[in-house]
Parts: structure tokens; C-alpha cells; sequence
């Protein structure tokens, strides 16, 4: 497996924010998000290559049963992760994977100790076109379905996104780092969008904006 780093934090993400989780994050990506906040796990050659078994090995080091799988895009490596991940549930961990609504999670994810995190782009990620909607009605009500927010243009596209589809898993509203969560916030009640959170990465909130939290 191509590796860009194994460590402990907190969730800063989501639905389980602020649990404590180990996380690996995977390298490479397929598509090139205009803010994306990891390119060192994206393109380069920052990463270490490790078996399926090493990997398991570091992550029983931590004594922590719940993991998240993360990017770039984890998917990439779709055939290693089938393996890792019958290790992790065999093992009784919980996992997240977060992956980006364009490519289709294995049936081992499709499990009730997996949370399927997915991306769907807005536009000014200028990766909008890459989305597979059909997906986004396949999550599940313990799912998550994350919308990553720069401006007024990426919230309308957002609502019309939840509005035009059957979608049960848990919404997120997330503002690109460094812009104003008090006025997202504030649109979401405008708009009466009570099934949506809004939520901020709470790992750069407690230590900016750092690798290895």
C-alpha cells in the first residue's frame, strides 16, 4: 500500500467529531480539488510502501479500535483496502472511509461497522463534473454526505444537490478553512435546512493547519 502517514487524533470531521481515531491516510488522487488541504498526499513522492500486514501491525500499536481510512482517495487502492478492511472487522474496529462521490466503495464498506464519508464537489473544487449522483442515494442513514462550502455559489449548488435527490445518510455542511462559518451557519437557518449540520474540521481549529492531526 503507498502510505502518506499513519497517526492518532481526533475526528475533526463529521459525524464522530472529536472521537479519538487512528488514521491512514492513503496516497494519491484522481482528481485535483482546487482547495484541496493534503496535495502531499496527492502528488509527489512523499509516501512509504507497505503491506497490507504492516499496516495492521502499526494500527494495533495504538489500542484504538476505531480507524479512518482517508487521501487523496483511498478507493485507488480499492484491492488492498478489501484486504485491510477484513483484518479491521474480523479484529472488531469501526471505520470511516472518506472518499469522494465518483467512485463506488466495495461491499466490505457496505457494513454496519463502516460510516461511508463522501465528498460531493461543489464547484469551486472545479471537480463538480466528476460526481456520480446515483450514488449519493445509495448511503446509508448511518452515512455521511459532505459538502466542503467556499462561497455563495458552492451553497446553492449544495441545496439544489439535496433537494433533487433521495439522499438518507447524514448532510455536512463544511466551510473551506479560513472562510466564515458564522455565515454559513446563518444561511442554513434562513433556508430552514433542518436536516443539515454545519461543522467546522475541529483538528485545525485546536492546531491549524498541520500535518499529522
Amino acid at each position: 500500500m503507498r502510505i502518506s502517514e499513519i497517526f492518532f487524533s481526533i475526528q475533526g470531521e463529521g459525524i464522530q467529531l472529536g472521537l479519538p481515531t487512528v488514521f491512514i491516510r492513503c496516497f494519491g488522487c484522481d482528481l485535483r480539488c482546487s482547495w484541496c488541504d493534503t496535495m502531499y498526499a496527492v502528488e509527489g513522492t512523499d509516501f512509504v510502501n507497505l503491506s497490507v500486514d504492516e499496516v495492521f501491525a502499526v494500527l494495533k500499536k495504538y489500542g484504538c479500535k476505531r480507524i479512518c481510512l482517508t487521501g487523496g482517495e483511498p478507493l485507488l487502492q480499492s484491492e488492498e483496502l478489501d484486504i485491510l478492511m477484513n483484518l479491521l472487522l474480523d479484529d472488531d474496529y469501526h471505520v470511516v472511509l472518506e472518499t469522494s462521490g465518483h467512485r463506488i466503495p466495495p461491499d466490505i464498506f457496505w457494513n454496519e461497522n463502516c460510516v461511508i464519508s463522501m465528498d460531493c464537489k461543489c464547484p469551486s473544487s472545479k471537480m463538480q463534473n466528476s460526481m456520480d449522483f446515483p450514488l449519493f442515494t445509495r448511503l446509508r442513514s448511518q452515512d455521511q454526505l459532505k459538502f466542503v462550502l467556499s462561497d455563495e455559489a458552492d451553497y446553492d449548488y449544495a441545496v439544489e444537490v439535496i433537494r433533487s435527490n433521495n439522499i438518507k445518510a447524514n448532510i455536512i455542511f463544511q466551510p473551506v478553512y479560513g472562510t466564515d462559518m458564522g455565515e454559513l451557519a446563518g444561511k442554513v437557518l434562513k433556508d430552514r435546512l433542518v436536516n443539515v449540520r454545519t461543522m467546522p474540521q475541529l483538528h485545525k481549529l485546536i492546531w491549524g493547519d498541520k500535518r499529522g492531526v
